[in-house]
């Protein structure tokens, strides 16, 4: 990297989503927020992502920059495969000041109503990597300091630049960093009883229409040849590190430890902040948090709820998946309800048999238990500006997003102990009022009852409630901070670079 102050770095993202173009998890968030925090720090940065067909144009204004686009596959004319896929270039720039490429093609991108889920998508996410890499080397006056990749689906741009790019003017001073979002994800799960479905990283990658590169484990080649890989937490850092949670390349992550590191995501707060919040009835700040209370009766109301202040209202706001622990979540409210006079909020999609579980607690609990199963932009807000409490006993947690958001509203959180969840919530302590919510360490029914039962004995000291919802108000989530960490992270892969230590291992 020619450039080791903290701005002024030329940045390229490449990702399979940003929003607001495309929008599926947390992924594009991440992309299109920390591009900005970077770009405000002073830096050049710019996104490259596919152009998918339900991208509104009329909206989101594209500029054609380039045609034709001549993507190799690694066949010849005598294989009777095509030689070339054919892709445009478009552009797109942001207020802020953000540049987004968009890599065009009818077959694997425009024709196509989903970002993910199909038989091809080793072919999808290959041409986007090399498209990428293409354009910038060969057909683009602009020289990335650092490639950021993200996920199993960019996991072969740090295997491109470090051999196919090895000496191109364009990259011999780039470092590469490679994200893991969710290492559940890898492209092909490694199979070592098989030789034909175990990858080992480190061969050529196959010709785009061959068999074998279904079984290219993407994500395990970003691992091997980034300069410096990290995860979205701290927590699940190390997590990874284990068989339990490392999902078959725990032993490869042991083995390139040094240069794995953890950055907590952040979050919007110019979006979730509950003084000018739209989408909010009753504004506050950490200031005026007794007006928070007008939002926990305008809940109640909403979900059909009897309304009583007094009465503490627990939340779920997320996907309703194995992993975010909610049969484990259902279970207890339900024993935790015959018990107790508590409330519960449920807003999310997913499982249909959560889903079921969850609406079947609204017909047993009427009066007690609120559950929307829909798609909803408002609601979610509602829930974090009028429940007292958030649950999210997560399985794993990469990182998290609604803890944070929820804390920023003063929603007070339960969560497991568990990656990104235990990195951001610390544990109350009623002896010095500091932490921001309760944690749990295993992974069973008991331990959230227990703090489950905690919070509500707490809730009925207002003081005390009062100087958490203050110190989850007070915590600082913002992109700003987290910039400045993936600044410092890019300084680190140029060490690496210039010192050659992944060389040693490859």
């Amino acid at each position: 990297m020619s450039n080791s102050n903290a701005q002024n770095l030329k940045i390229l993202h490449i990702a399979a989503e940003a929003t607001p173009f495309s929008s599926v998890g947390g992924l594009s968030s991440v992309i299109t927020y920390l591009s900005k925090a970077l770009h405000k720090e002073g830096n050049d940065v710019r996104v490259f992502i596919p152009r998918f067909g339900f991208i509104d144009e009329k909206k989101y204004p594209l500029e054609l920059i380039y045609k034709g686009l001549k993507v190799p596959t690694g066949y010849t004319k005598e294989d009777n495969k095509p030689t070339h896929l054919i892709c445009n270039i478009k552009k797109f720039q942001t207020e802020e000041g953000v540049t987004y490429y968009f890599l065009e093609n009818m077959e694997y991108y425009e024709k196509r109503s989903n970002v993910y889920g199909y038989s091809d998508d080793h072919i999808r996410w290959t041409l986007l990597s090399y498209g990428a890499l293409q354009f910038i080397a060969k057909h683009l006056d602009w020289k990335p300091d650092v490639v950021h990749s993200h996920d199993w689906h960019t996991g072969l741009v740090p295997n491109i630049i470090k051999t196919e790019y090895r000496k191109d003017p364009c990259f011999e001073n780039t470092v590469c960093i490679h994200t893991i979002h969710n290492i559940n994800y890898q492209g092909q799960s490694i199979d070592p009883t098989s030789q034909l479905k175990f990858d080992d990283g480190r061969s050529p990658i196959p010709m785009v229409y061959s068999d074998r590169l279904k079984a290219v484990n993407f994500l395990k080649r970003g691992i091997l040849y980034a300069d410096l890989v990290n995860t979205v937490s701290e927590g699940y850092a190390r997590q990874i590190l284990t068989p339990e949670y490392g999902c078959g390349l725990d032993k490869l992550l042991l083995e390139l430890r040094s240069k794995l590191f953890g950055i907590i995501n952040g979050i919007d707060t110019e979006k979730f902040n509950p003084l000018t919040d739209p989408l909010l009835p009753y504004k506050y700040d950490v200031k005026s948090i007794d007006k928070r209370t007008l939002n926990k009766t305008k809940l109640q109301k909403e979900f059909g709820l009897d309304e009583d202040l007094d009465t503490i209202v627990f939340g779920f706001v997320g996907r309703l998946e194995h992993m975010k622990g909610v049969d484990l979540m259902l279970e207890v409210v339900e024993k935790f309800l015959k018990d107790f006079d508590a409330q519960f909020v449920l807003i999310g999609s997913g499982n249909e048999g959560y889903e079921k579980a969850a609406q079947n607690l609204q017909t047993e609990f009427k009066g007690s238990v609120g559950v929307h199963t829909y798609a909803n932009f408002t609601l979610p807000k509602l829930v974090f500006g009028g429940a007292d409490v958030i649950l999210m006993p997560s399985r794993f947690e990469p990182c998290g997003l609604v803890q944070m958001e929820a804390m920023r509203y003063g929603a007070v959180p339960i969560v497991r102990s568990t990656g990104g969840l235990d990195d951001t919530v610390n544990d109350f302590n009623p002896a010095t009022l500091e932490g921001n919510g309760f944690k749990f360490r295993d992974f069973d029914g008991w331990s959230l009852y227990g703090q489950m039962v905690r919070a509500l004995e707490t809730y009925r000291n207002k003081n005390a409630w009062k100087k958490i919802q203050i110190n989850a108000m007070s915590a600082d989530f913002s992109w700003d901070n987290v910039a400045q960490r993936y600044i410092d992270l890019y300084n680190k892969a140029s060490y690496f670079k210039k010192e050659k230590l992944l060389e040693r291992i490859i």
